[in-house]
């Protein structure tokens, strides 16, 4: 790669990062899957941020996001990085099943299959995020097919990382991931079945009002009220909204429902825990340990106990 391109694509994503609200705290070099170089930026609302509301983005070093086609995505994923970054836990999700969990150490962009078959992989982490330092976690393995491929604009962070997320979630609450202390990579297929090419949208999950309001209210209590020491978390997240099949501009209707029902103490887009809401903590931690045993495949437990004929 020539300095000219590398200091072009730094250019541009200062500027992009400005625009965005976002100030770039460092720069350095790094290498993806099969050694080839990327660039790794670490970005911030403020200068002082601490360690945990900062975002490392990673890119390949020949990429060139400032192309037409390109250029909007980065910029709306940067502008929504700068809200999410406001959160206490910028890292920390909930699924509508009723995990608390957090997303670290992707490793950016994706690389194609070394066993021969026909897609491309990005691997990370998913921890269960309690609150509790609990050592449950799940090694990710998200593969997304060649035909899938031709959907994303760019094989990288910015255009793919929520829709890897959510699916995910999606692959969680299916209970087709276990979380364990410890053990090797699990799959996570990202298919067509996600997408409409007539709509030109992904889908995930199907949900109502109701479903939507308490997903709100487990994403508030968890991680404003557990994780944040009860600071205000972002509720109109497109990220959350793609998940759960709607629009920022409804999840917003639903915290002002939730607020006027005392459960939310709702400032703008940003909502945090009230005394009512965390008087249900004994109905969300039940919700964790249902979601926690649908991961468990307990149809083998006999077979773990010694007790087959196989």
């Amino acid at each position: 790669m020539t300095a000219h391109l590398e200091s072009t694509l730094v250019a541009n994503l200062q500027t992009a990062a400005q625009q965005a609200g976002l100030t770039v705290l460092s720069i350095d070099t790094g290498s993806d899957f099969n050694g080839h170089p990327t660039t790794r930026f670490r970005l911030a609302t403020t200068a002082e941020a601490p360690a945990e509301r900062t975002l490392m983005l990673e890119l390949s070093e020949a990429f060139d996001f400032h192309k037409p086609e390109l250029l909007p995505e980065m910029t709306t994923h940067l502008r929504e990085a700068a809200n999410r970054l406001r959160n206490p836990r910028p890292d920390a999700y909930v699924t509508l099943a009723g995990l608390p969990v957090s997303f670290s150490d992707f490793a950016w962009p994706f690389h194609r299959s070394s066993s021969g078959a026909d897609t491309f992989i990005v691997h990370g982490t998913l921890h269960l995020d309690d609150g509790t330092q609990s050592p449950l976690h799940t090694l990710v393995s998200a593969s997304m097919t060649v035909t899938f491929a031709e959907i994303v604009p760019a094989p990288e962070q910015p255009y793919a990382e929520t829709f890897i997320y959510n699916a995910v979630r999606k692959t969680l609450d299916r209970g087709q991931l276990e979380l364990l202390k410890s053990g090797n990579r699990q799959p996570v297929p990202v298919t067509t079945r996600y997408y409409s090419r007539w709509q030109k949208k992904f889908f995930f999950t199907d949900t109502n009002d109701q479903s939507r309001m308490d997903f709100l209210g487990l994403k508030v209590y968890w991680l404003s009220g557990v994780l944040g020491a009860n600071q205000p978390v972002w509720i109109a997240d497109p990220r959350d909204a793609q998940y759960l099949n709607t629009t920022a501009d409804e999840l917003s209707r639903m915290a002002a429902d939730l607020s006027r029902q005392g459960l939310l103490a709702l400032v703008g887009e940003y909502a945090s825990a009230t005394p009512s809401l965390l008087g249900r903590s004994e109905e969300y931690h039940a919700r964790l340990a249902a979601a926690l045993a649908v991961t468990r495949p307990t149809f083998n437990e006999e077979m773990r106990a010694g007790h087959t004929n196989m």
